[in-house]
């Protein structure tokens, strides 16, 4: 269920360039500048990959101005000769290709480092459906009535096991016509699923199965933040539980996704951010397993375009709180079965 609330950027983690500097560099075509066989400078003792007066980052900033004024067909042709995605709007092959040849610059100094595109070993997508009304009252609490959980591996980049469970409702066991027709959820459905509690320790199990926090970090990913921050919020007041601790910190994927393909002046959703990566919707819009399928697809494609994902938003007291990039890397904890508010 989408919701459209973030506004917050998180700085842009490409170099720039000033004008005069790069007026005064000789201009070489871009295939030269980031050549295969072109040798990266080698890092000091005294000055690491994370010194932005490394000249390796001249060199990325020179192809980020080549990059810039190439046109769509052009940058197409290009990402076509390196066997990468050509689909997108141009902003989002401007920022494929750049990604690119800063992996490529970069990639030797962060591969002795034993670093990788992820600082996870799997990606847990979740996106609620929750009770709704065609016009909610302002004090309407939502219900979350299906939970899903689509799994990524952040290796091999793929998709690798789901989960979905209905949820039967407490405070309005019927639902409204609206909530039906949006989101295919049929009152048989939720009459026949156990409560929120119930579901919530099955995904506790699932989760534990595979290891993760345990074995394999991992993070929750959403699409925005009212998933957790609102809804999960008001049915752990409804079911009198504690707010688990391994759903209080995720990643915020529309944040990224505005910042790092620049949209971040754009008013998104699911269905738009899919389009402007050159992708469509698969299955049916508000389906939450559904739902979690498309944004894992969207979270895929920003890895594979250089994008490094990480928990960027938490619950604290009950308010949502942003997580800036300046904060040591956090982690999902290991899953524990709900507990019961004191």
């Amino acid at each position: 269920m989408e919701e459209h609330k973030e506004n917050i950027q998180v700085e842009d983690v490409n170099v720039k360039m000033s004008k005069q500097r790069e007026e005064e560099e000789p201009t070489k075509p871009l295939s030269r500048i980031c050549s295969d066989e072109e040798t990266v400078p080698k890092v000091s003792s005294s000055q690491s990959i994370g010194d932005f007066s490394h000249p390796v980052y001249k060199e990325i900033a020179v192809a980020n101005g080549h990059i810039n004024r190439m046109s769509k067909e052009e940058l197409r042709i290009k990402l076509s000769e390196l066997n990468l995605d050509t689909r997108g709007v141009k902003d989002v092959m401007k920022k494929r290709l750049k990604s690119h040849y800063k992996k490529q610059k970069l990639s030797p100094t962060v591969a002795a480092c034993g670093s990788n595109n992820s600082f996870y070993d799997y990606i847990c997508v979740v996106d609620f459906e929750a009770t709704c009304e065609e016009y909610n009252r302002s004090d309407y609490l939502h219900e979350i009535i299906e939970f899903p959980m689509v799994l990524i591996n952040t290796h091999t980049l793929e998709i690798v096991d789901t989960f979905r469970e209905y949820v039967k409702p407490e405070l309005n066991p019927q639902l409204s016509d609206f909530c039906v027709n949006l989101t295919g959820i049929t009152q048989k459905m939720v009459d026949e699923a156990d409560t929120f509690v119930v579901v919530l320790r099955r995904v506790v199990a699932w989760l534990q199965e595979r290891e993760l926090g345990t074995k394999y970090r991992y993070a929750i990913l959403t699409d925005g933040a009212w998933d957790m921050s609102k809804f999960l919020n008001i049915q752990c007041r409804i079911s009198r539980i504690r707010h688990p601790a391994f759903l209080r910190k995720w990643i915020n994927l529309r944040k990224f996704y505005k910042n790092f393909y620049n949209f971040y002046r754009m008013h998104m959703n699911l269905t738009l951010m899919l389009e402007k990566l050159g992708m469509k919707y698969e299955g049916r819009l508000h389906s939450g397993l559904d739902d979690s399928r498309n944004i894992g697809r969207i979270a895929v494609r920003m890895l594979q375009d250089g994008c490094q994902l990480r928990i960027n938003e938490h619950m604290h007291e009950g308010r949502l709180h942003s997580i800036p990039s300046s904060a040591p890397i956090e982690v999902a904890p290991p899953p524990h079965k709900p507990r019961s508010r004191d």
